[in-house]
């Protein structure tokens, strides 16, 4: 099966509708499918829940997706870089989930293996645990926690060959790799497409199976937040 596509929109054409739920990777800035976002915002579809770990920064990642607001509801974790996003929220234009960064990471990693939900002892006595199932294991109190399945996944690896089995740098594998699992179709971009049996198989992060179709692209690295200090005097 052809897995390698010529660009963004060609991989995506025939998977987006309003109102369907994507699954997008990557951490602060670092393994975001910037090319895969910039298609969706071209495509103009609406209506969007988008799980993430983060909403990127205005005007890039999906900080773009915010400004066309074609996202109405985000499963996140973290959002503090992103005014748009602020603006949004406290306003009512844009509803929000909050998920512990590890629970967020789990749901997606459990929908990928088959498991609807799970029980975890993370947000029990906070406003994550409200309107939630509790049980009692071993005289704990857990709440129970459902898996996310996305319609679509769009993630961003640095290396992958041709059938998408996946390596990731550093940061990047945090979310990519469950974000890549939980989705009913993967897309995935990737800086090289390598050919097949050129990656060391114990050195894959996600084997290809998980992955439907597959871009190679040019990214821009950004930096969320630069910080130096002066150098001291010789």
């Amino acid at each position: 099966m052809k897995k390698v596509y010529g660009s963004a929109a060609e991989a995506l054409d025939g998977l987006l509708e309003d109102g369907m739920l994507i699954a997008a990777g990557g951490f602060g800035l670092c393994g975001i499918p910037e090319l895969l976002i910039d298609a969706l915002v071209e495509s103009g579809v609406k209506d969007l829940t988008v799980a993430s770990n983060n909403a990127g920064v205005d005007g890039f990642g999906l900080g773009k997706l915010l400004e066309t607001r074609q996202i109405k509801k985000m499963i996140s974790s973290y959002v503090g870089e992103n005014a748009e996003f602020m603006r949004q929220y406290l306003s009512g234009e844009l509803e929000l989930e909050f998920n512990p960064q590890g629970t967020l990471a789990e749901r997606m990693r459990a929908a990928g293996a088959g498991i609807p939900g799970f029980y975890t002892k993370t947000g029990v006595g906070t406003v994550i645990a409200e309107g939630k199932e509790h049980k009692e294991f071993g005289g704990e109190t857990y709440i129970l926690e459902e898996g996310i399945f996305a319609d679509i996944s769009i993630v961003k690896a640095w290396k992958a060959d041709e059938t998408g089995n996946a390596v990731f740098r550093k940061t990047a594998r945090n979310f990519n790799p469950p974000a890549a699992m939980c989705g009913k179709v993967c897309i995935m971009e990737v800086e090289e497409i390598v050919p097949v049996g050129s990656l060391d198989p114990d050195c894959i992060h996600l084997p290809g199976v998980y992955v439907h179709r597959l871009i190679q692209g040019e990214h821009e690295k950004r930096i969320e937040q630069r910080t130096t200090r002066a150098r001291p005097a010789a």
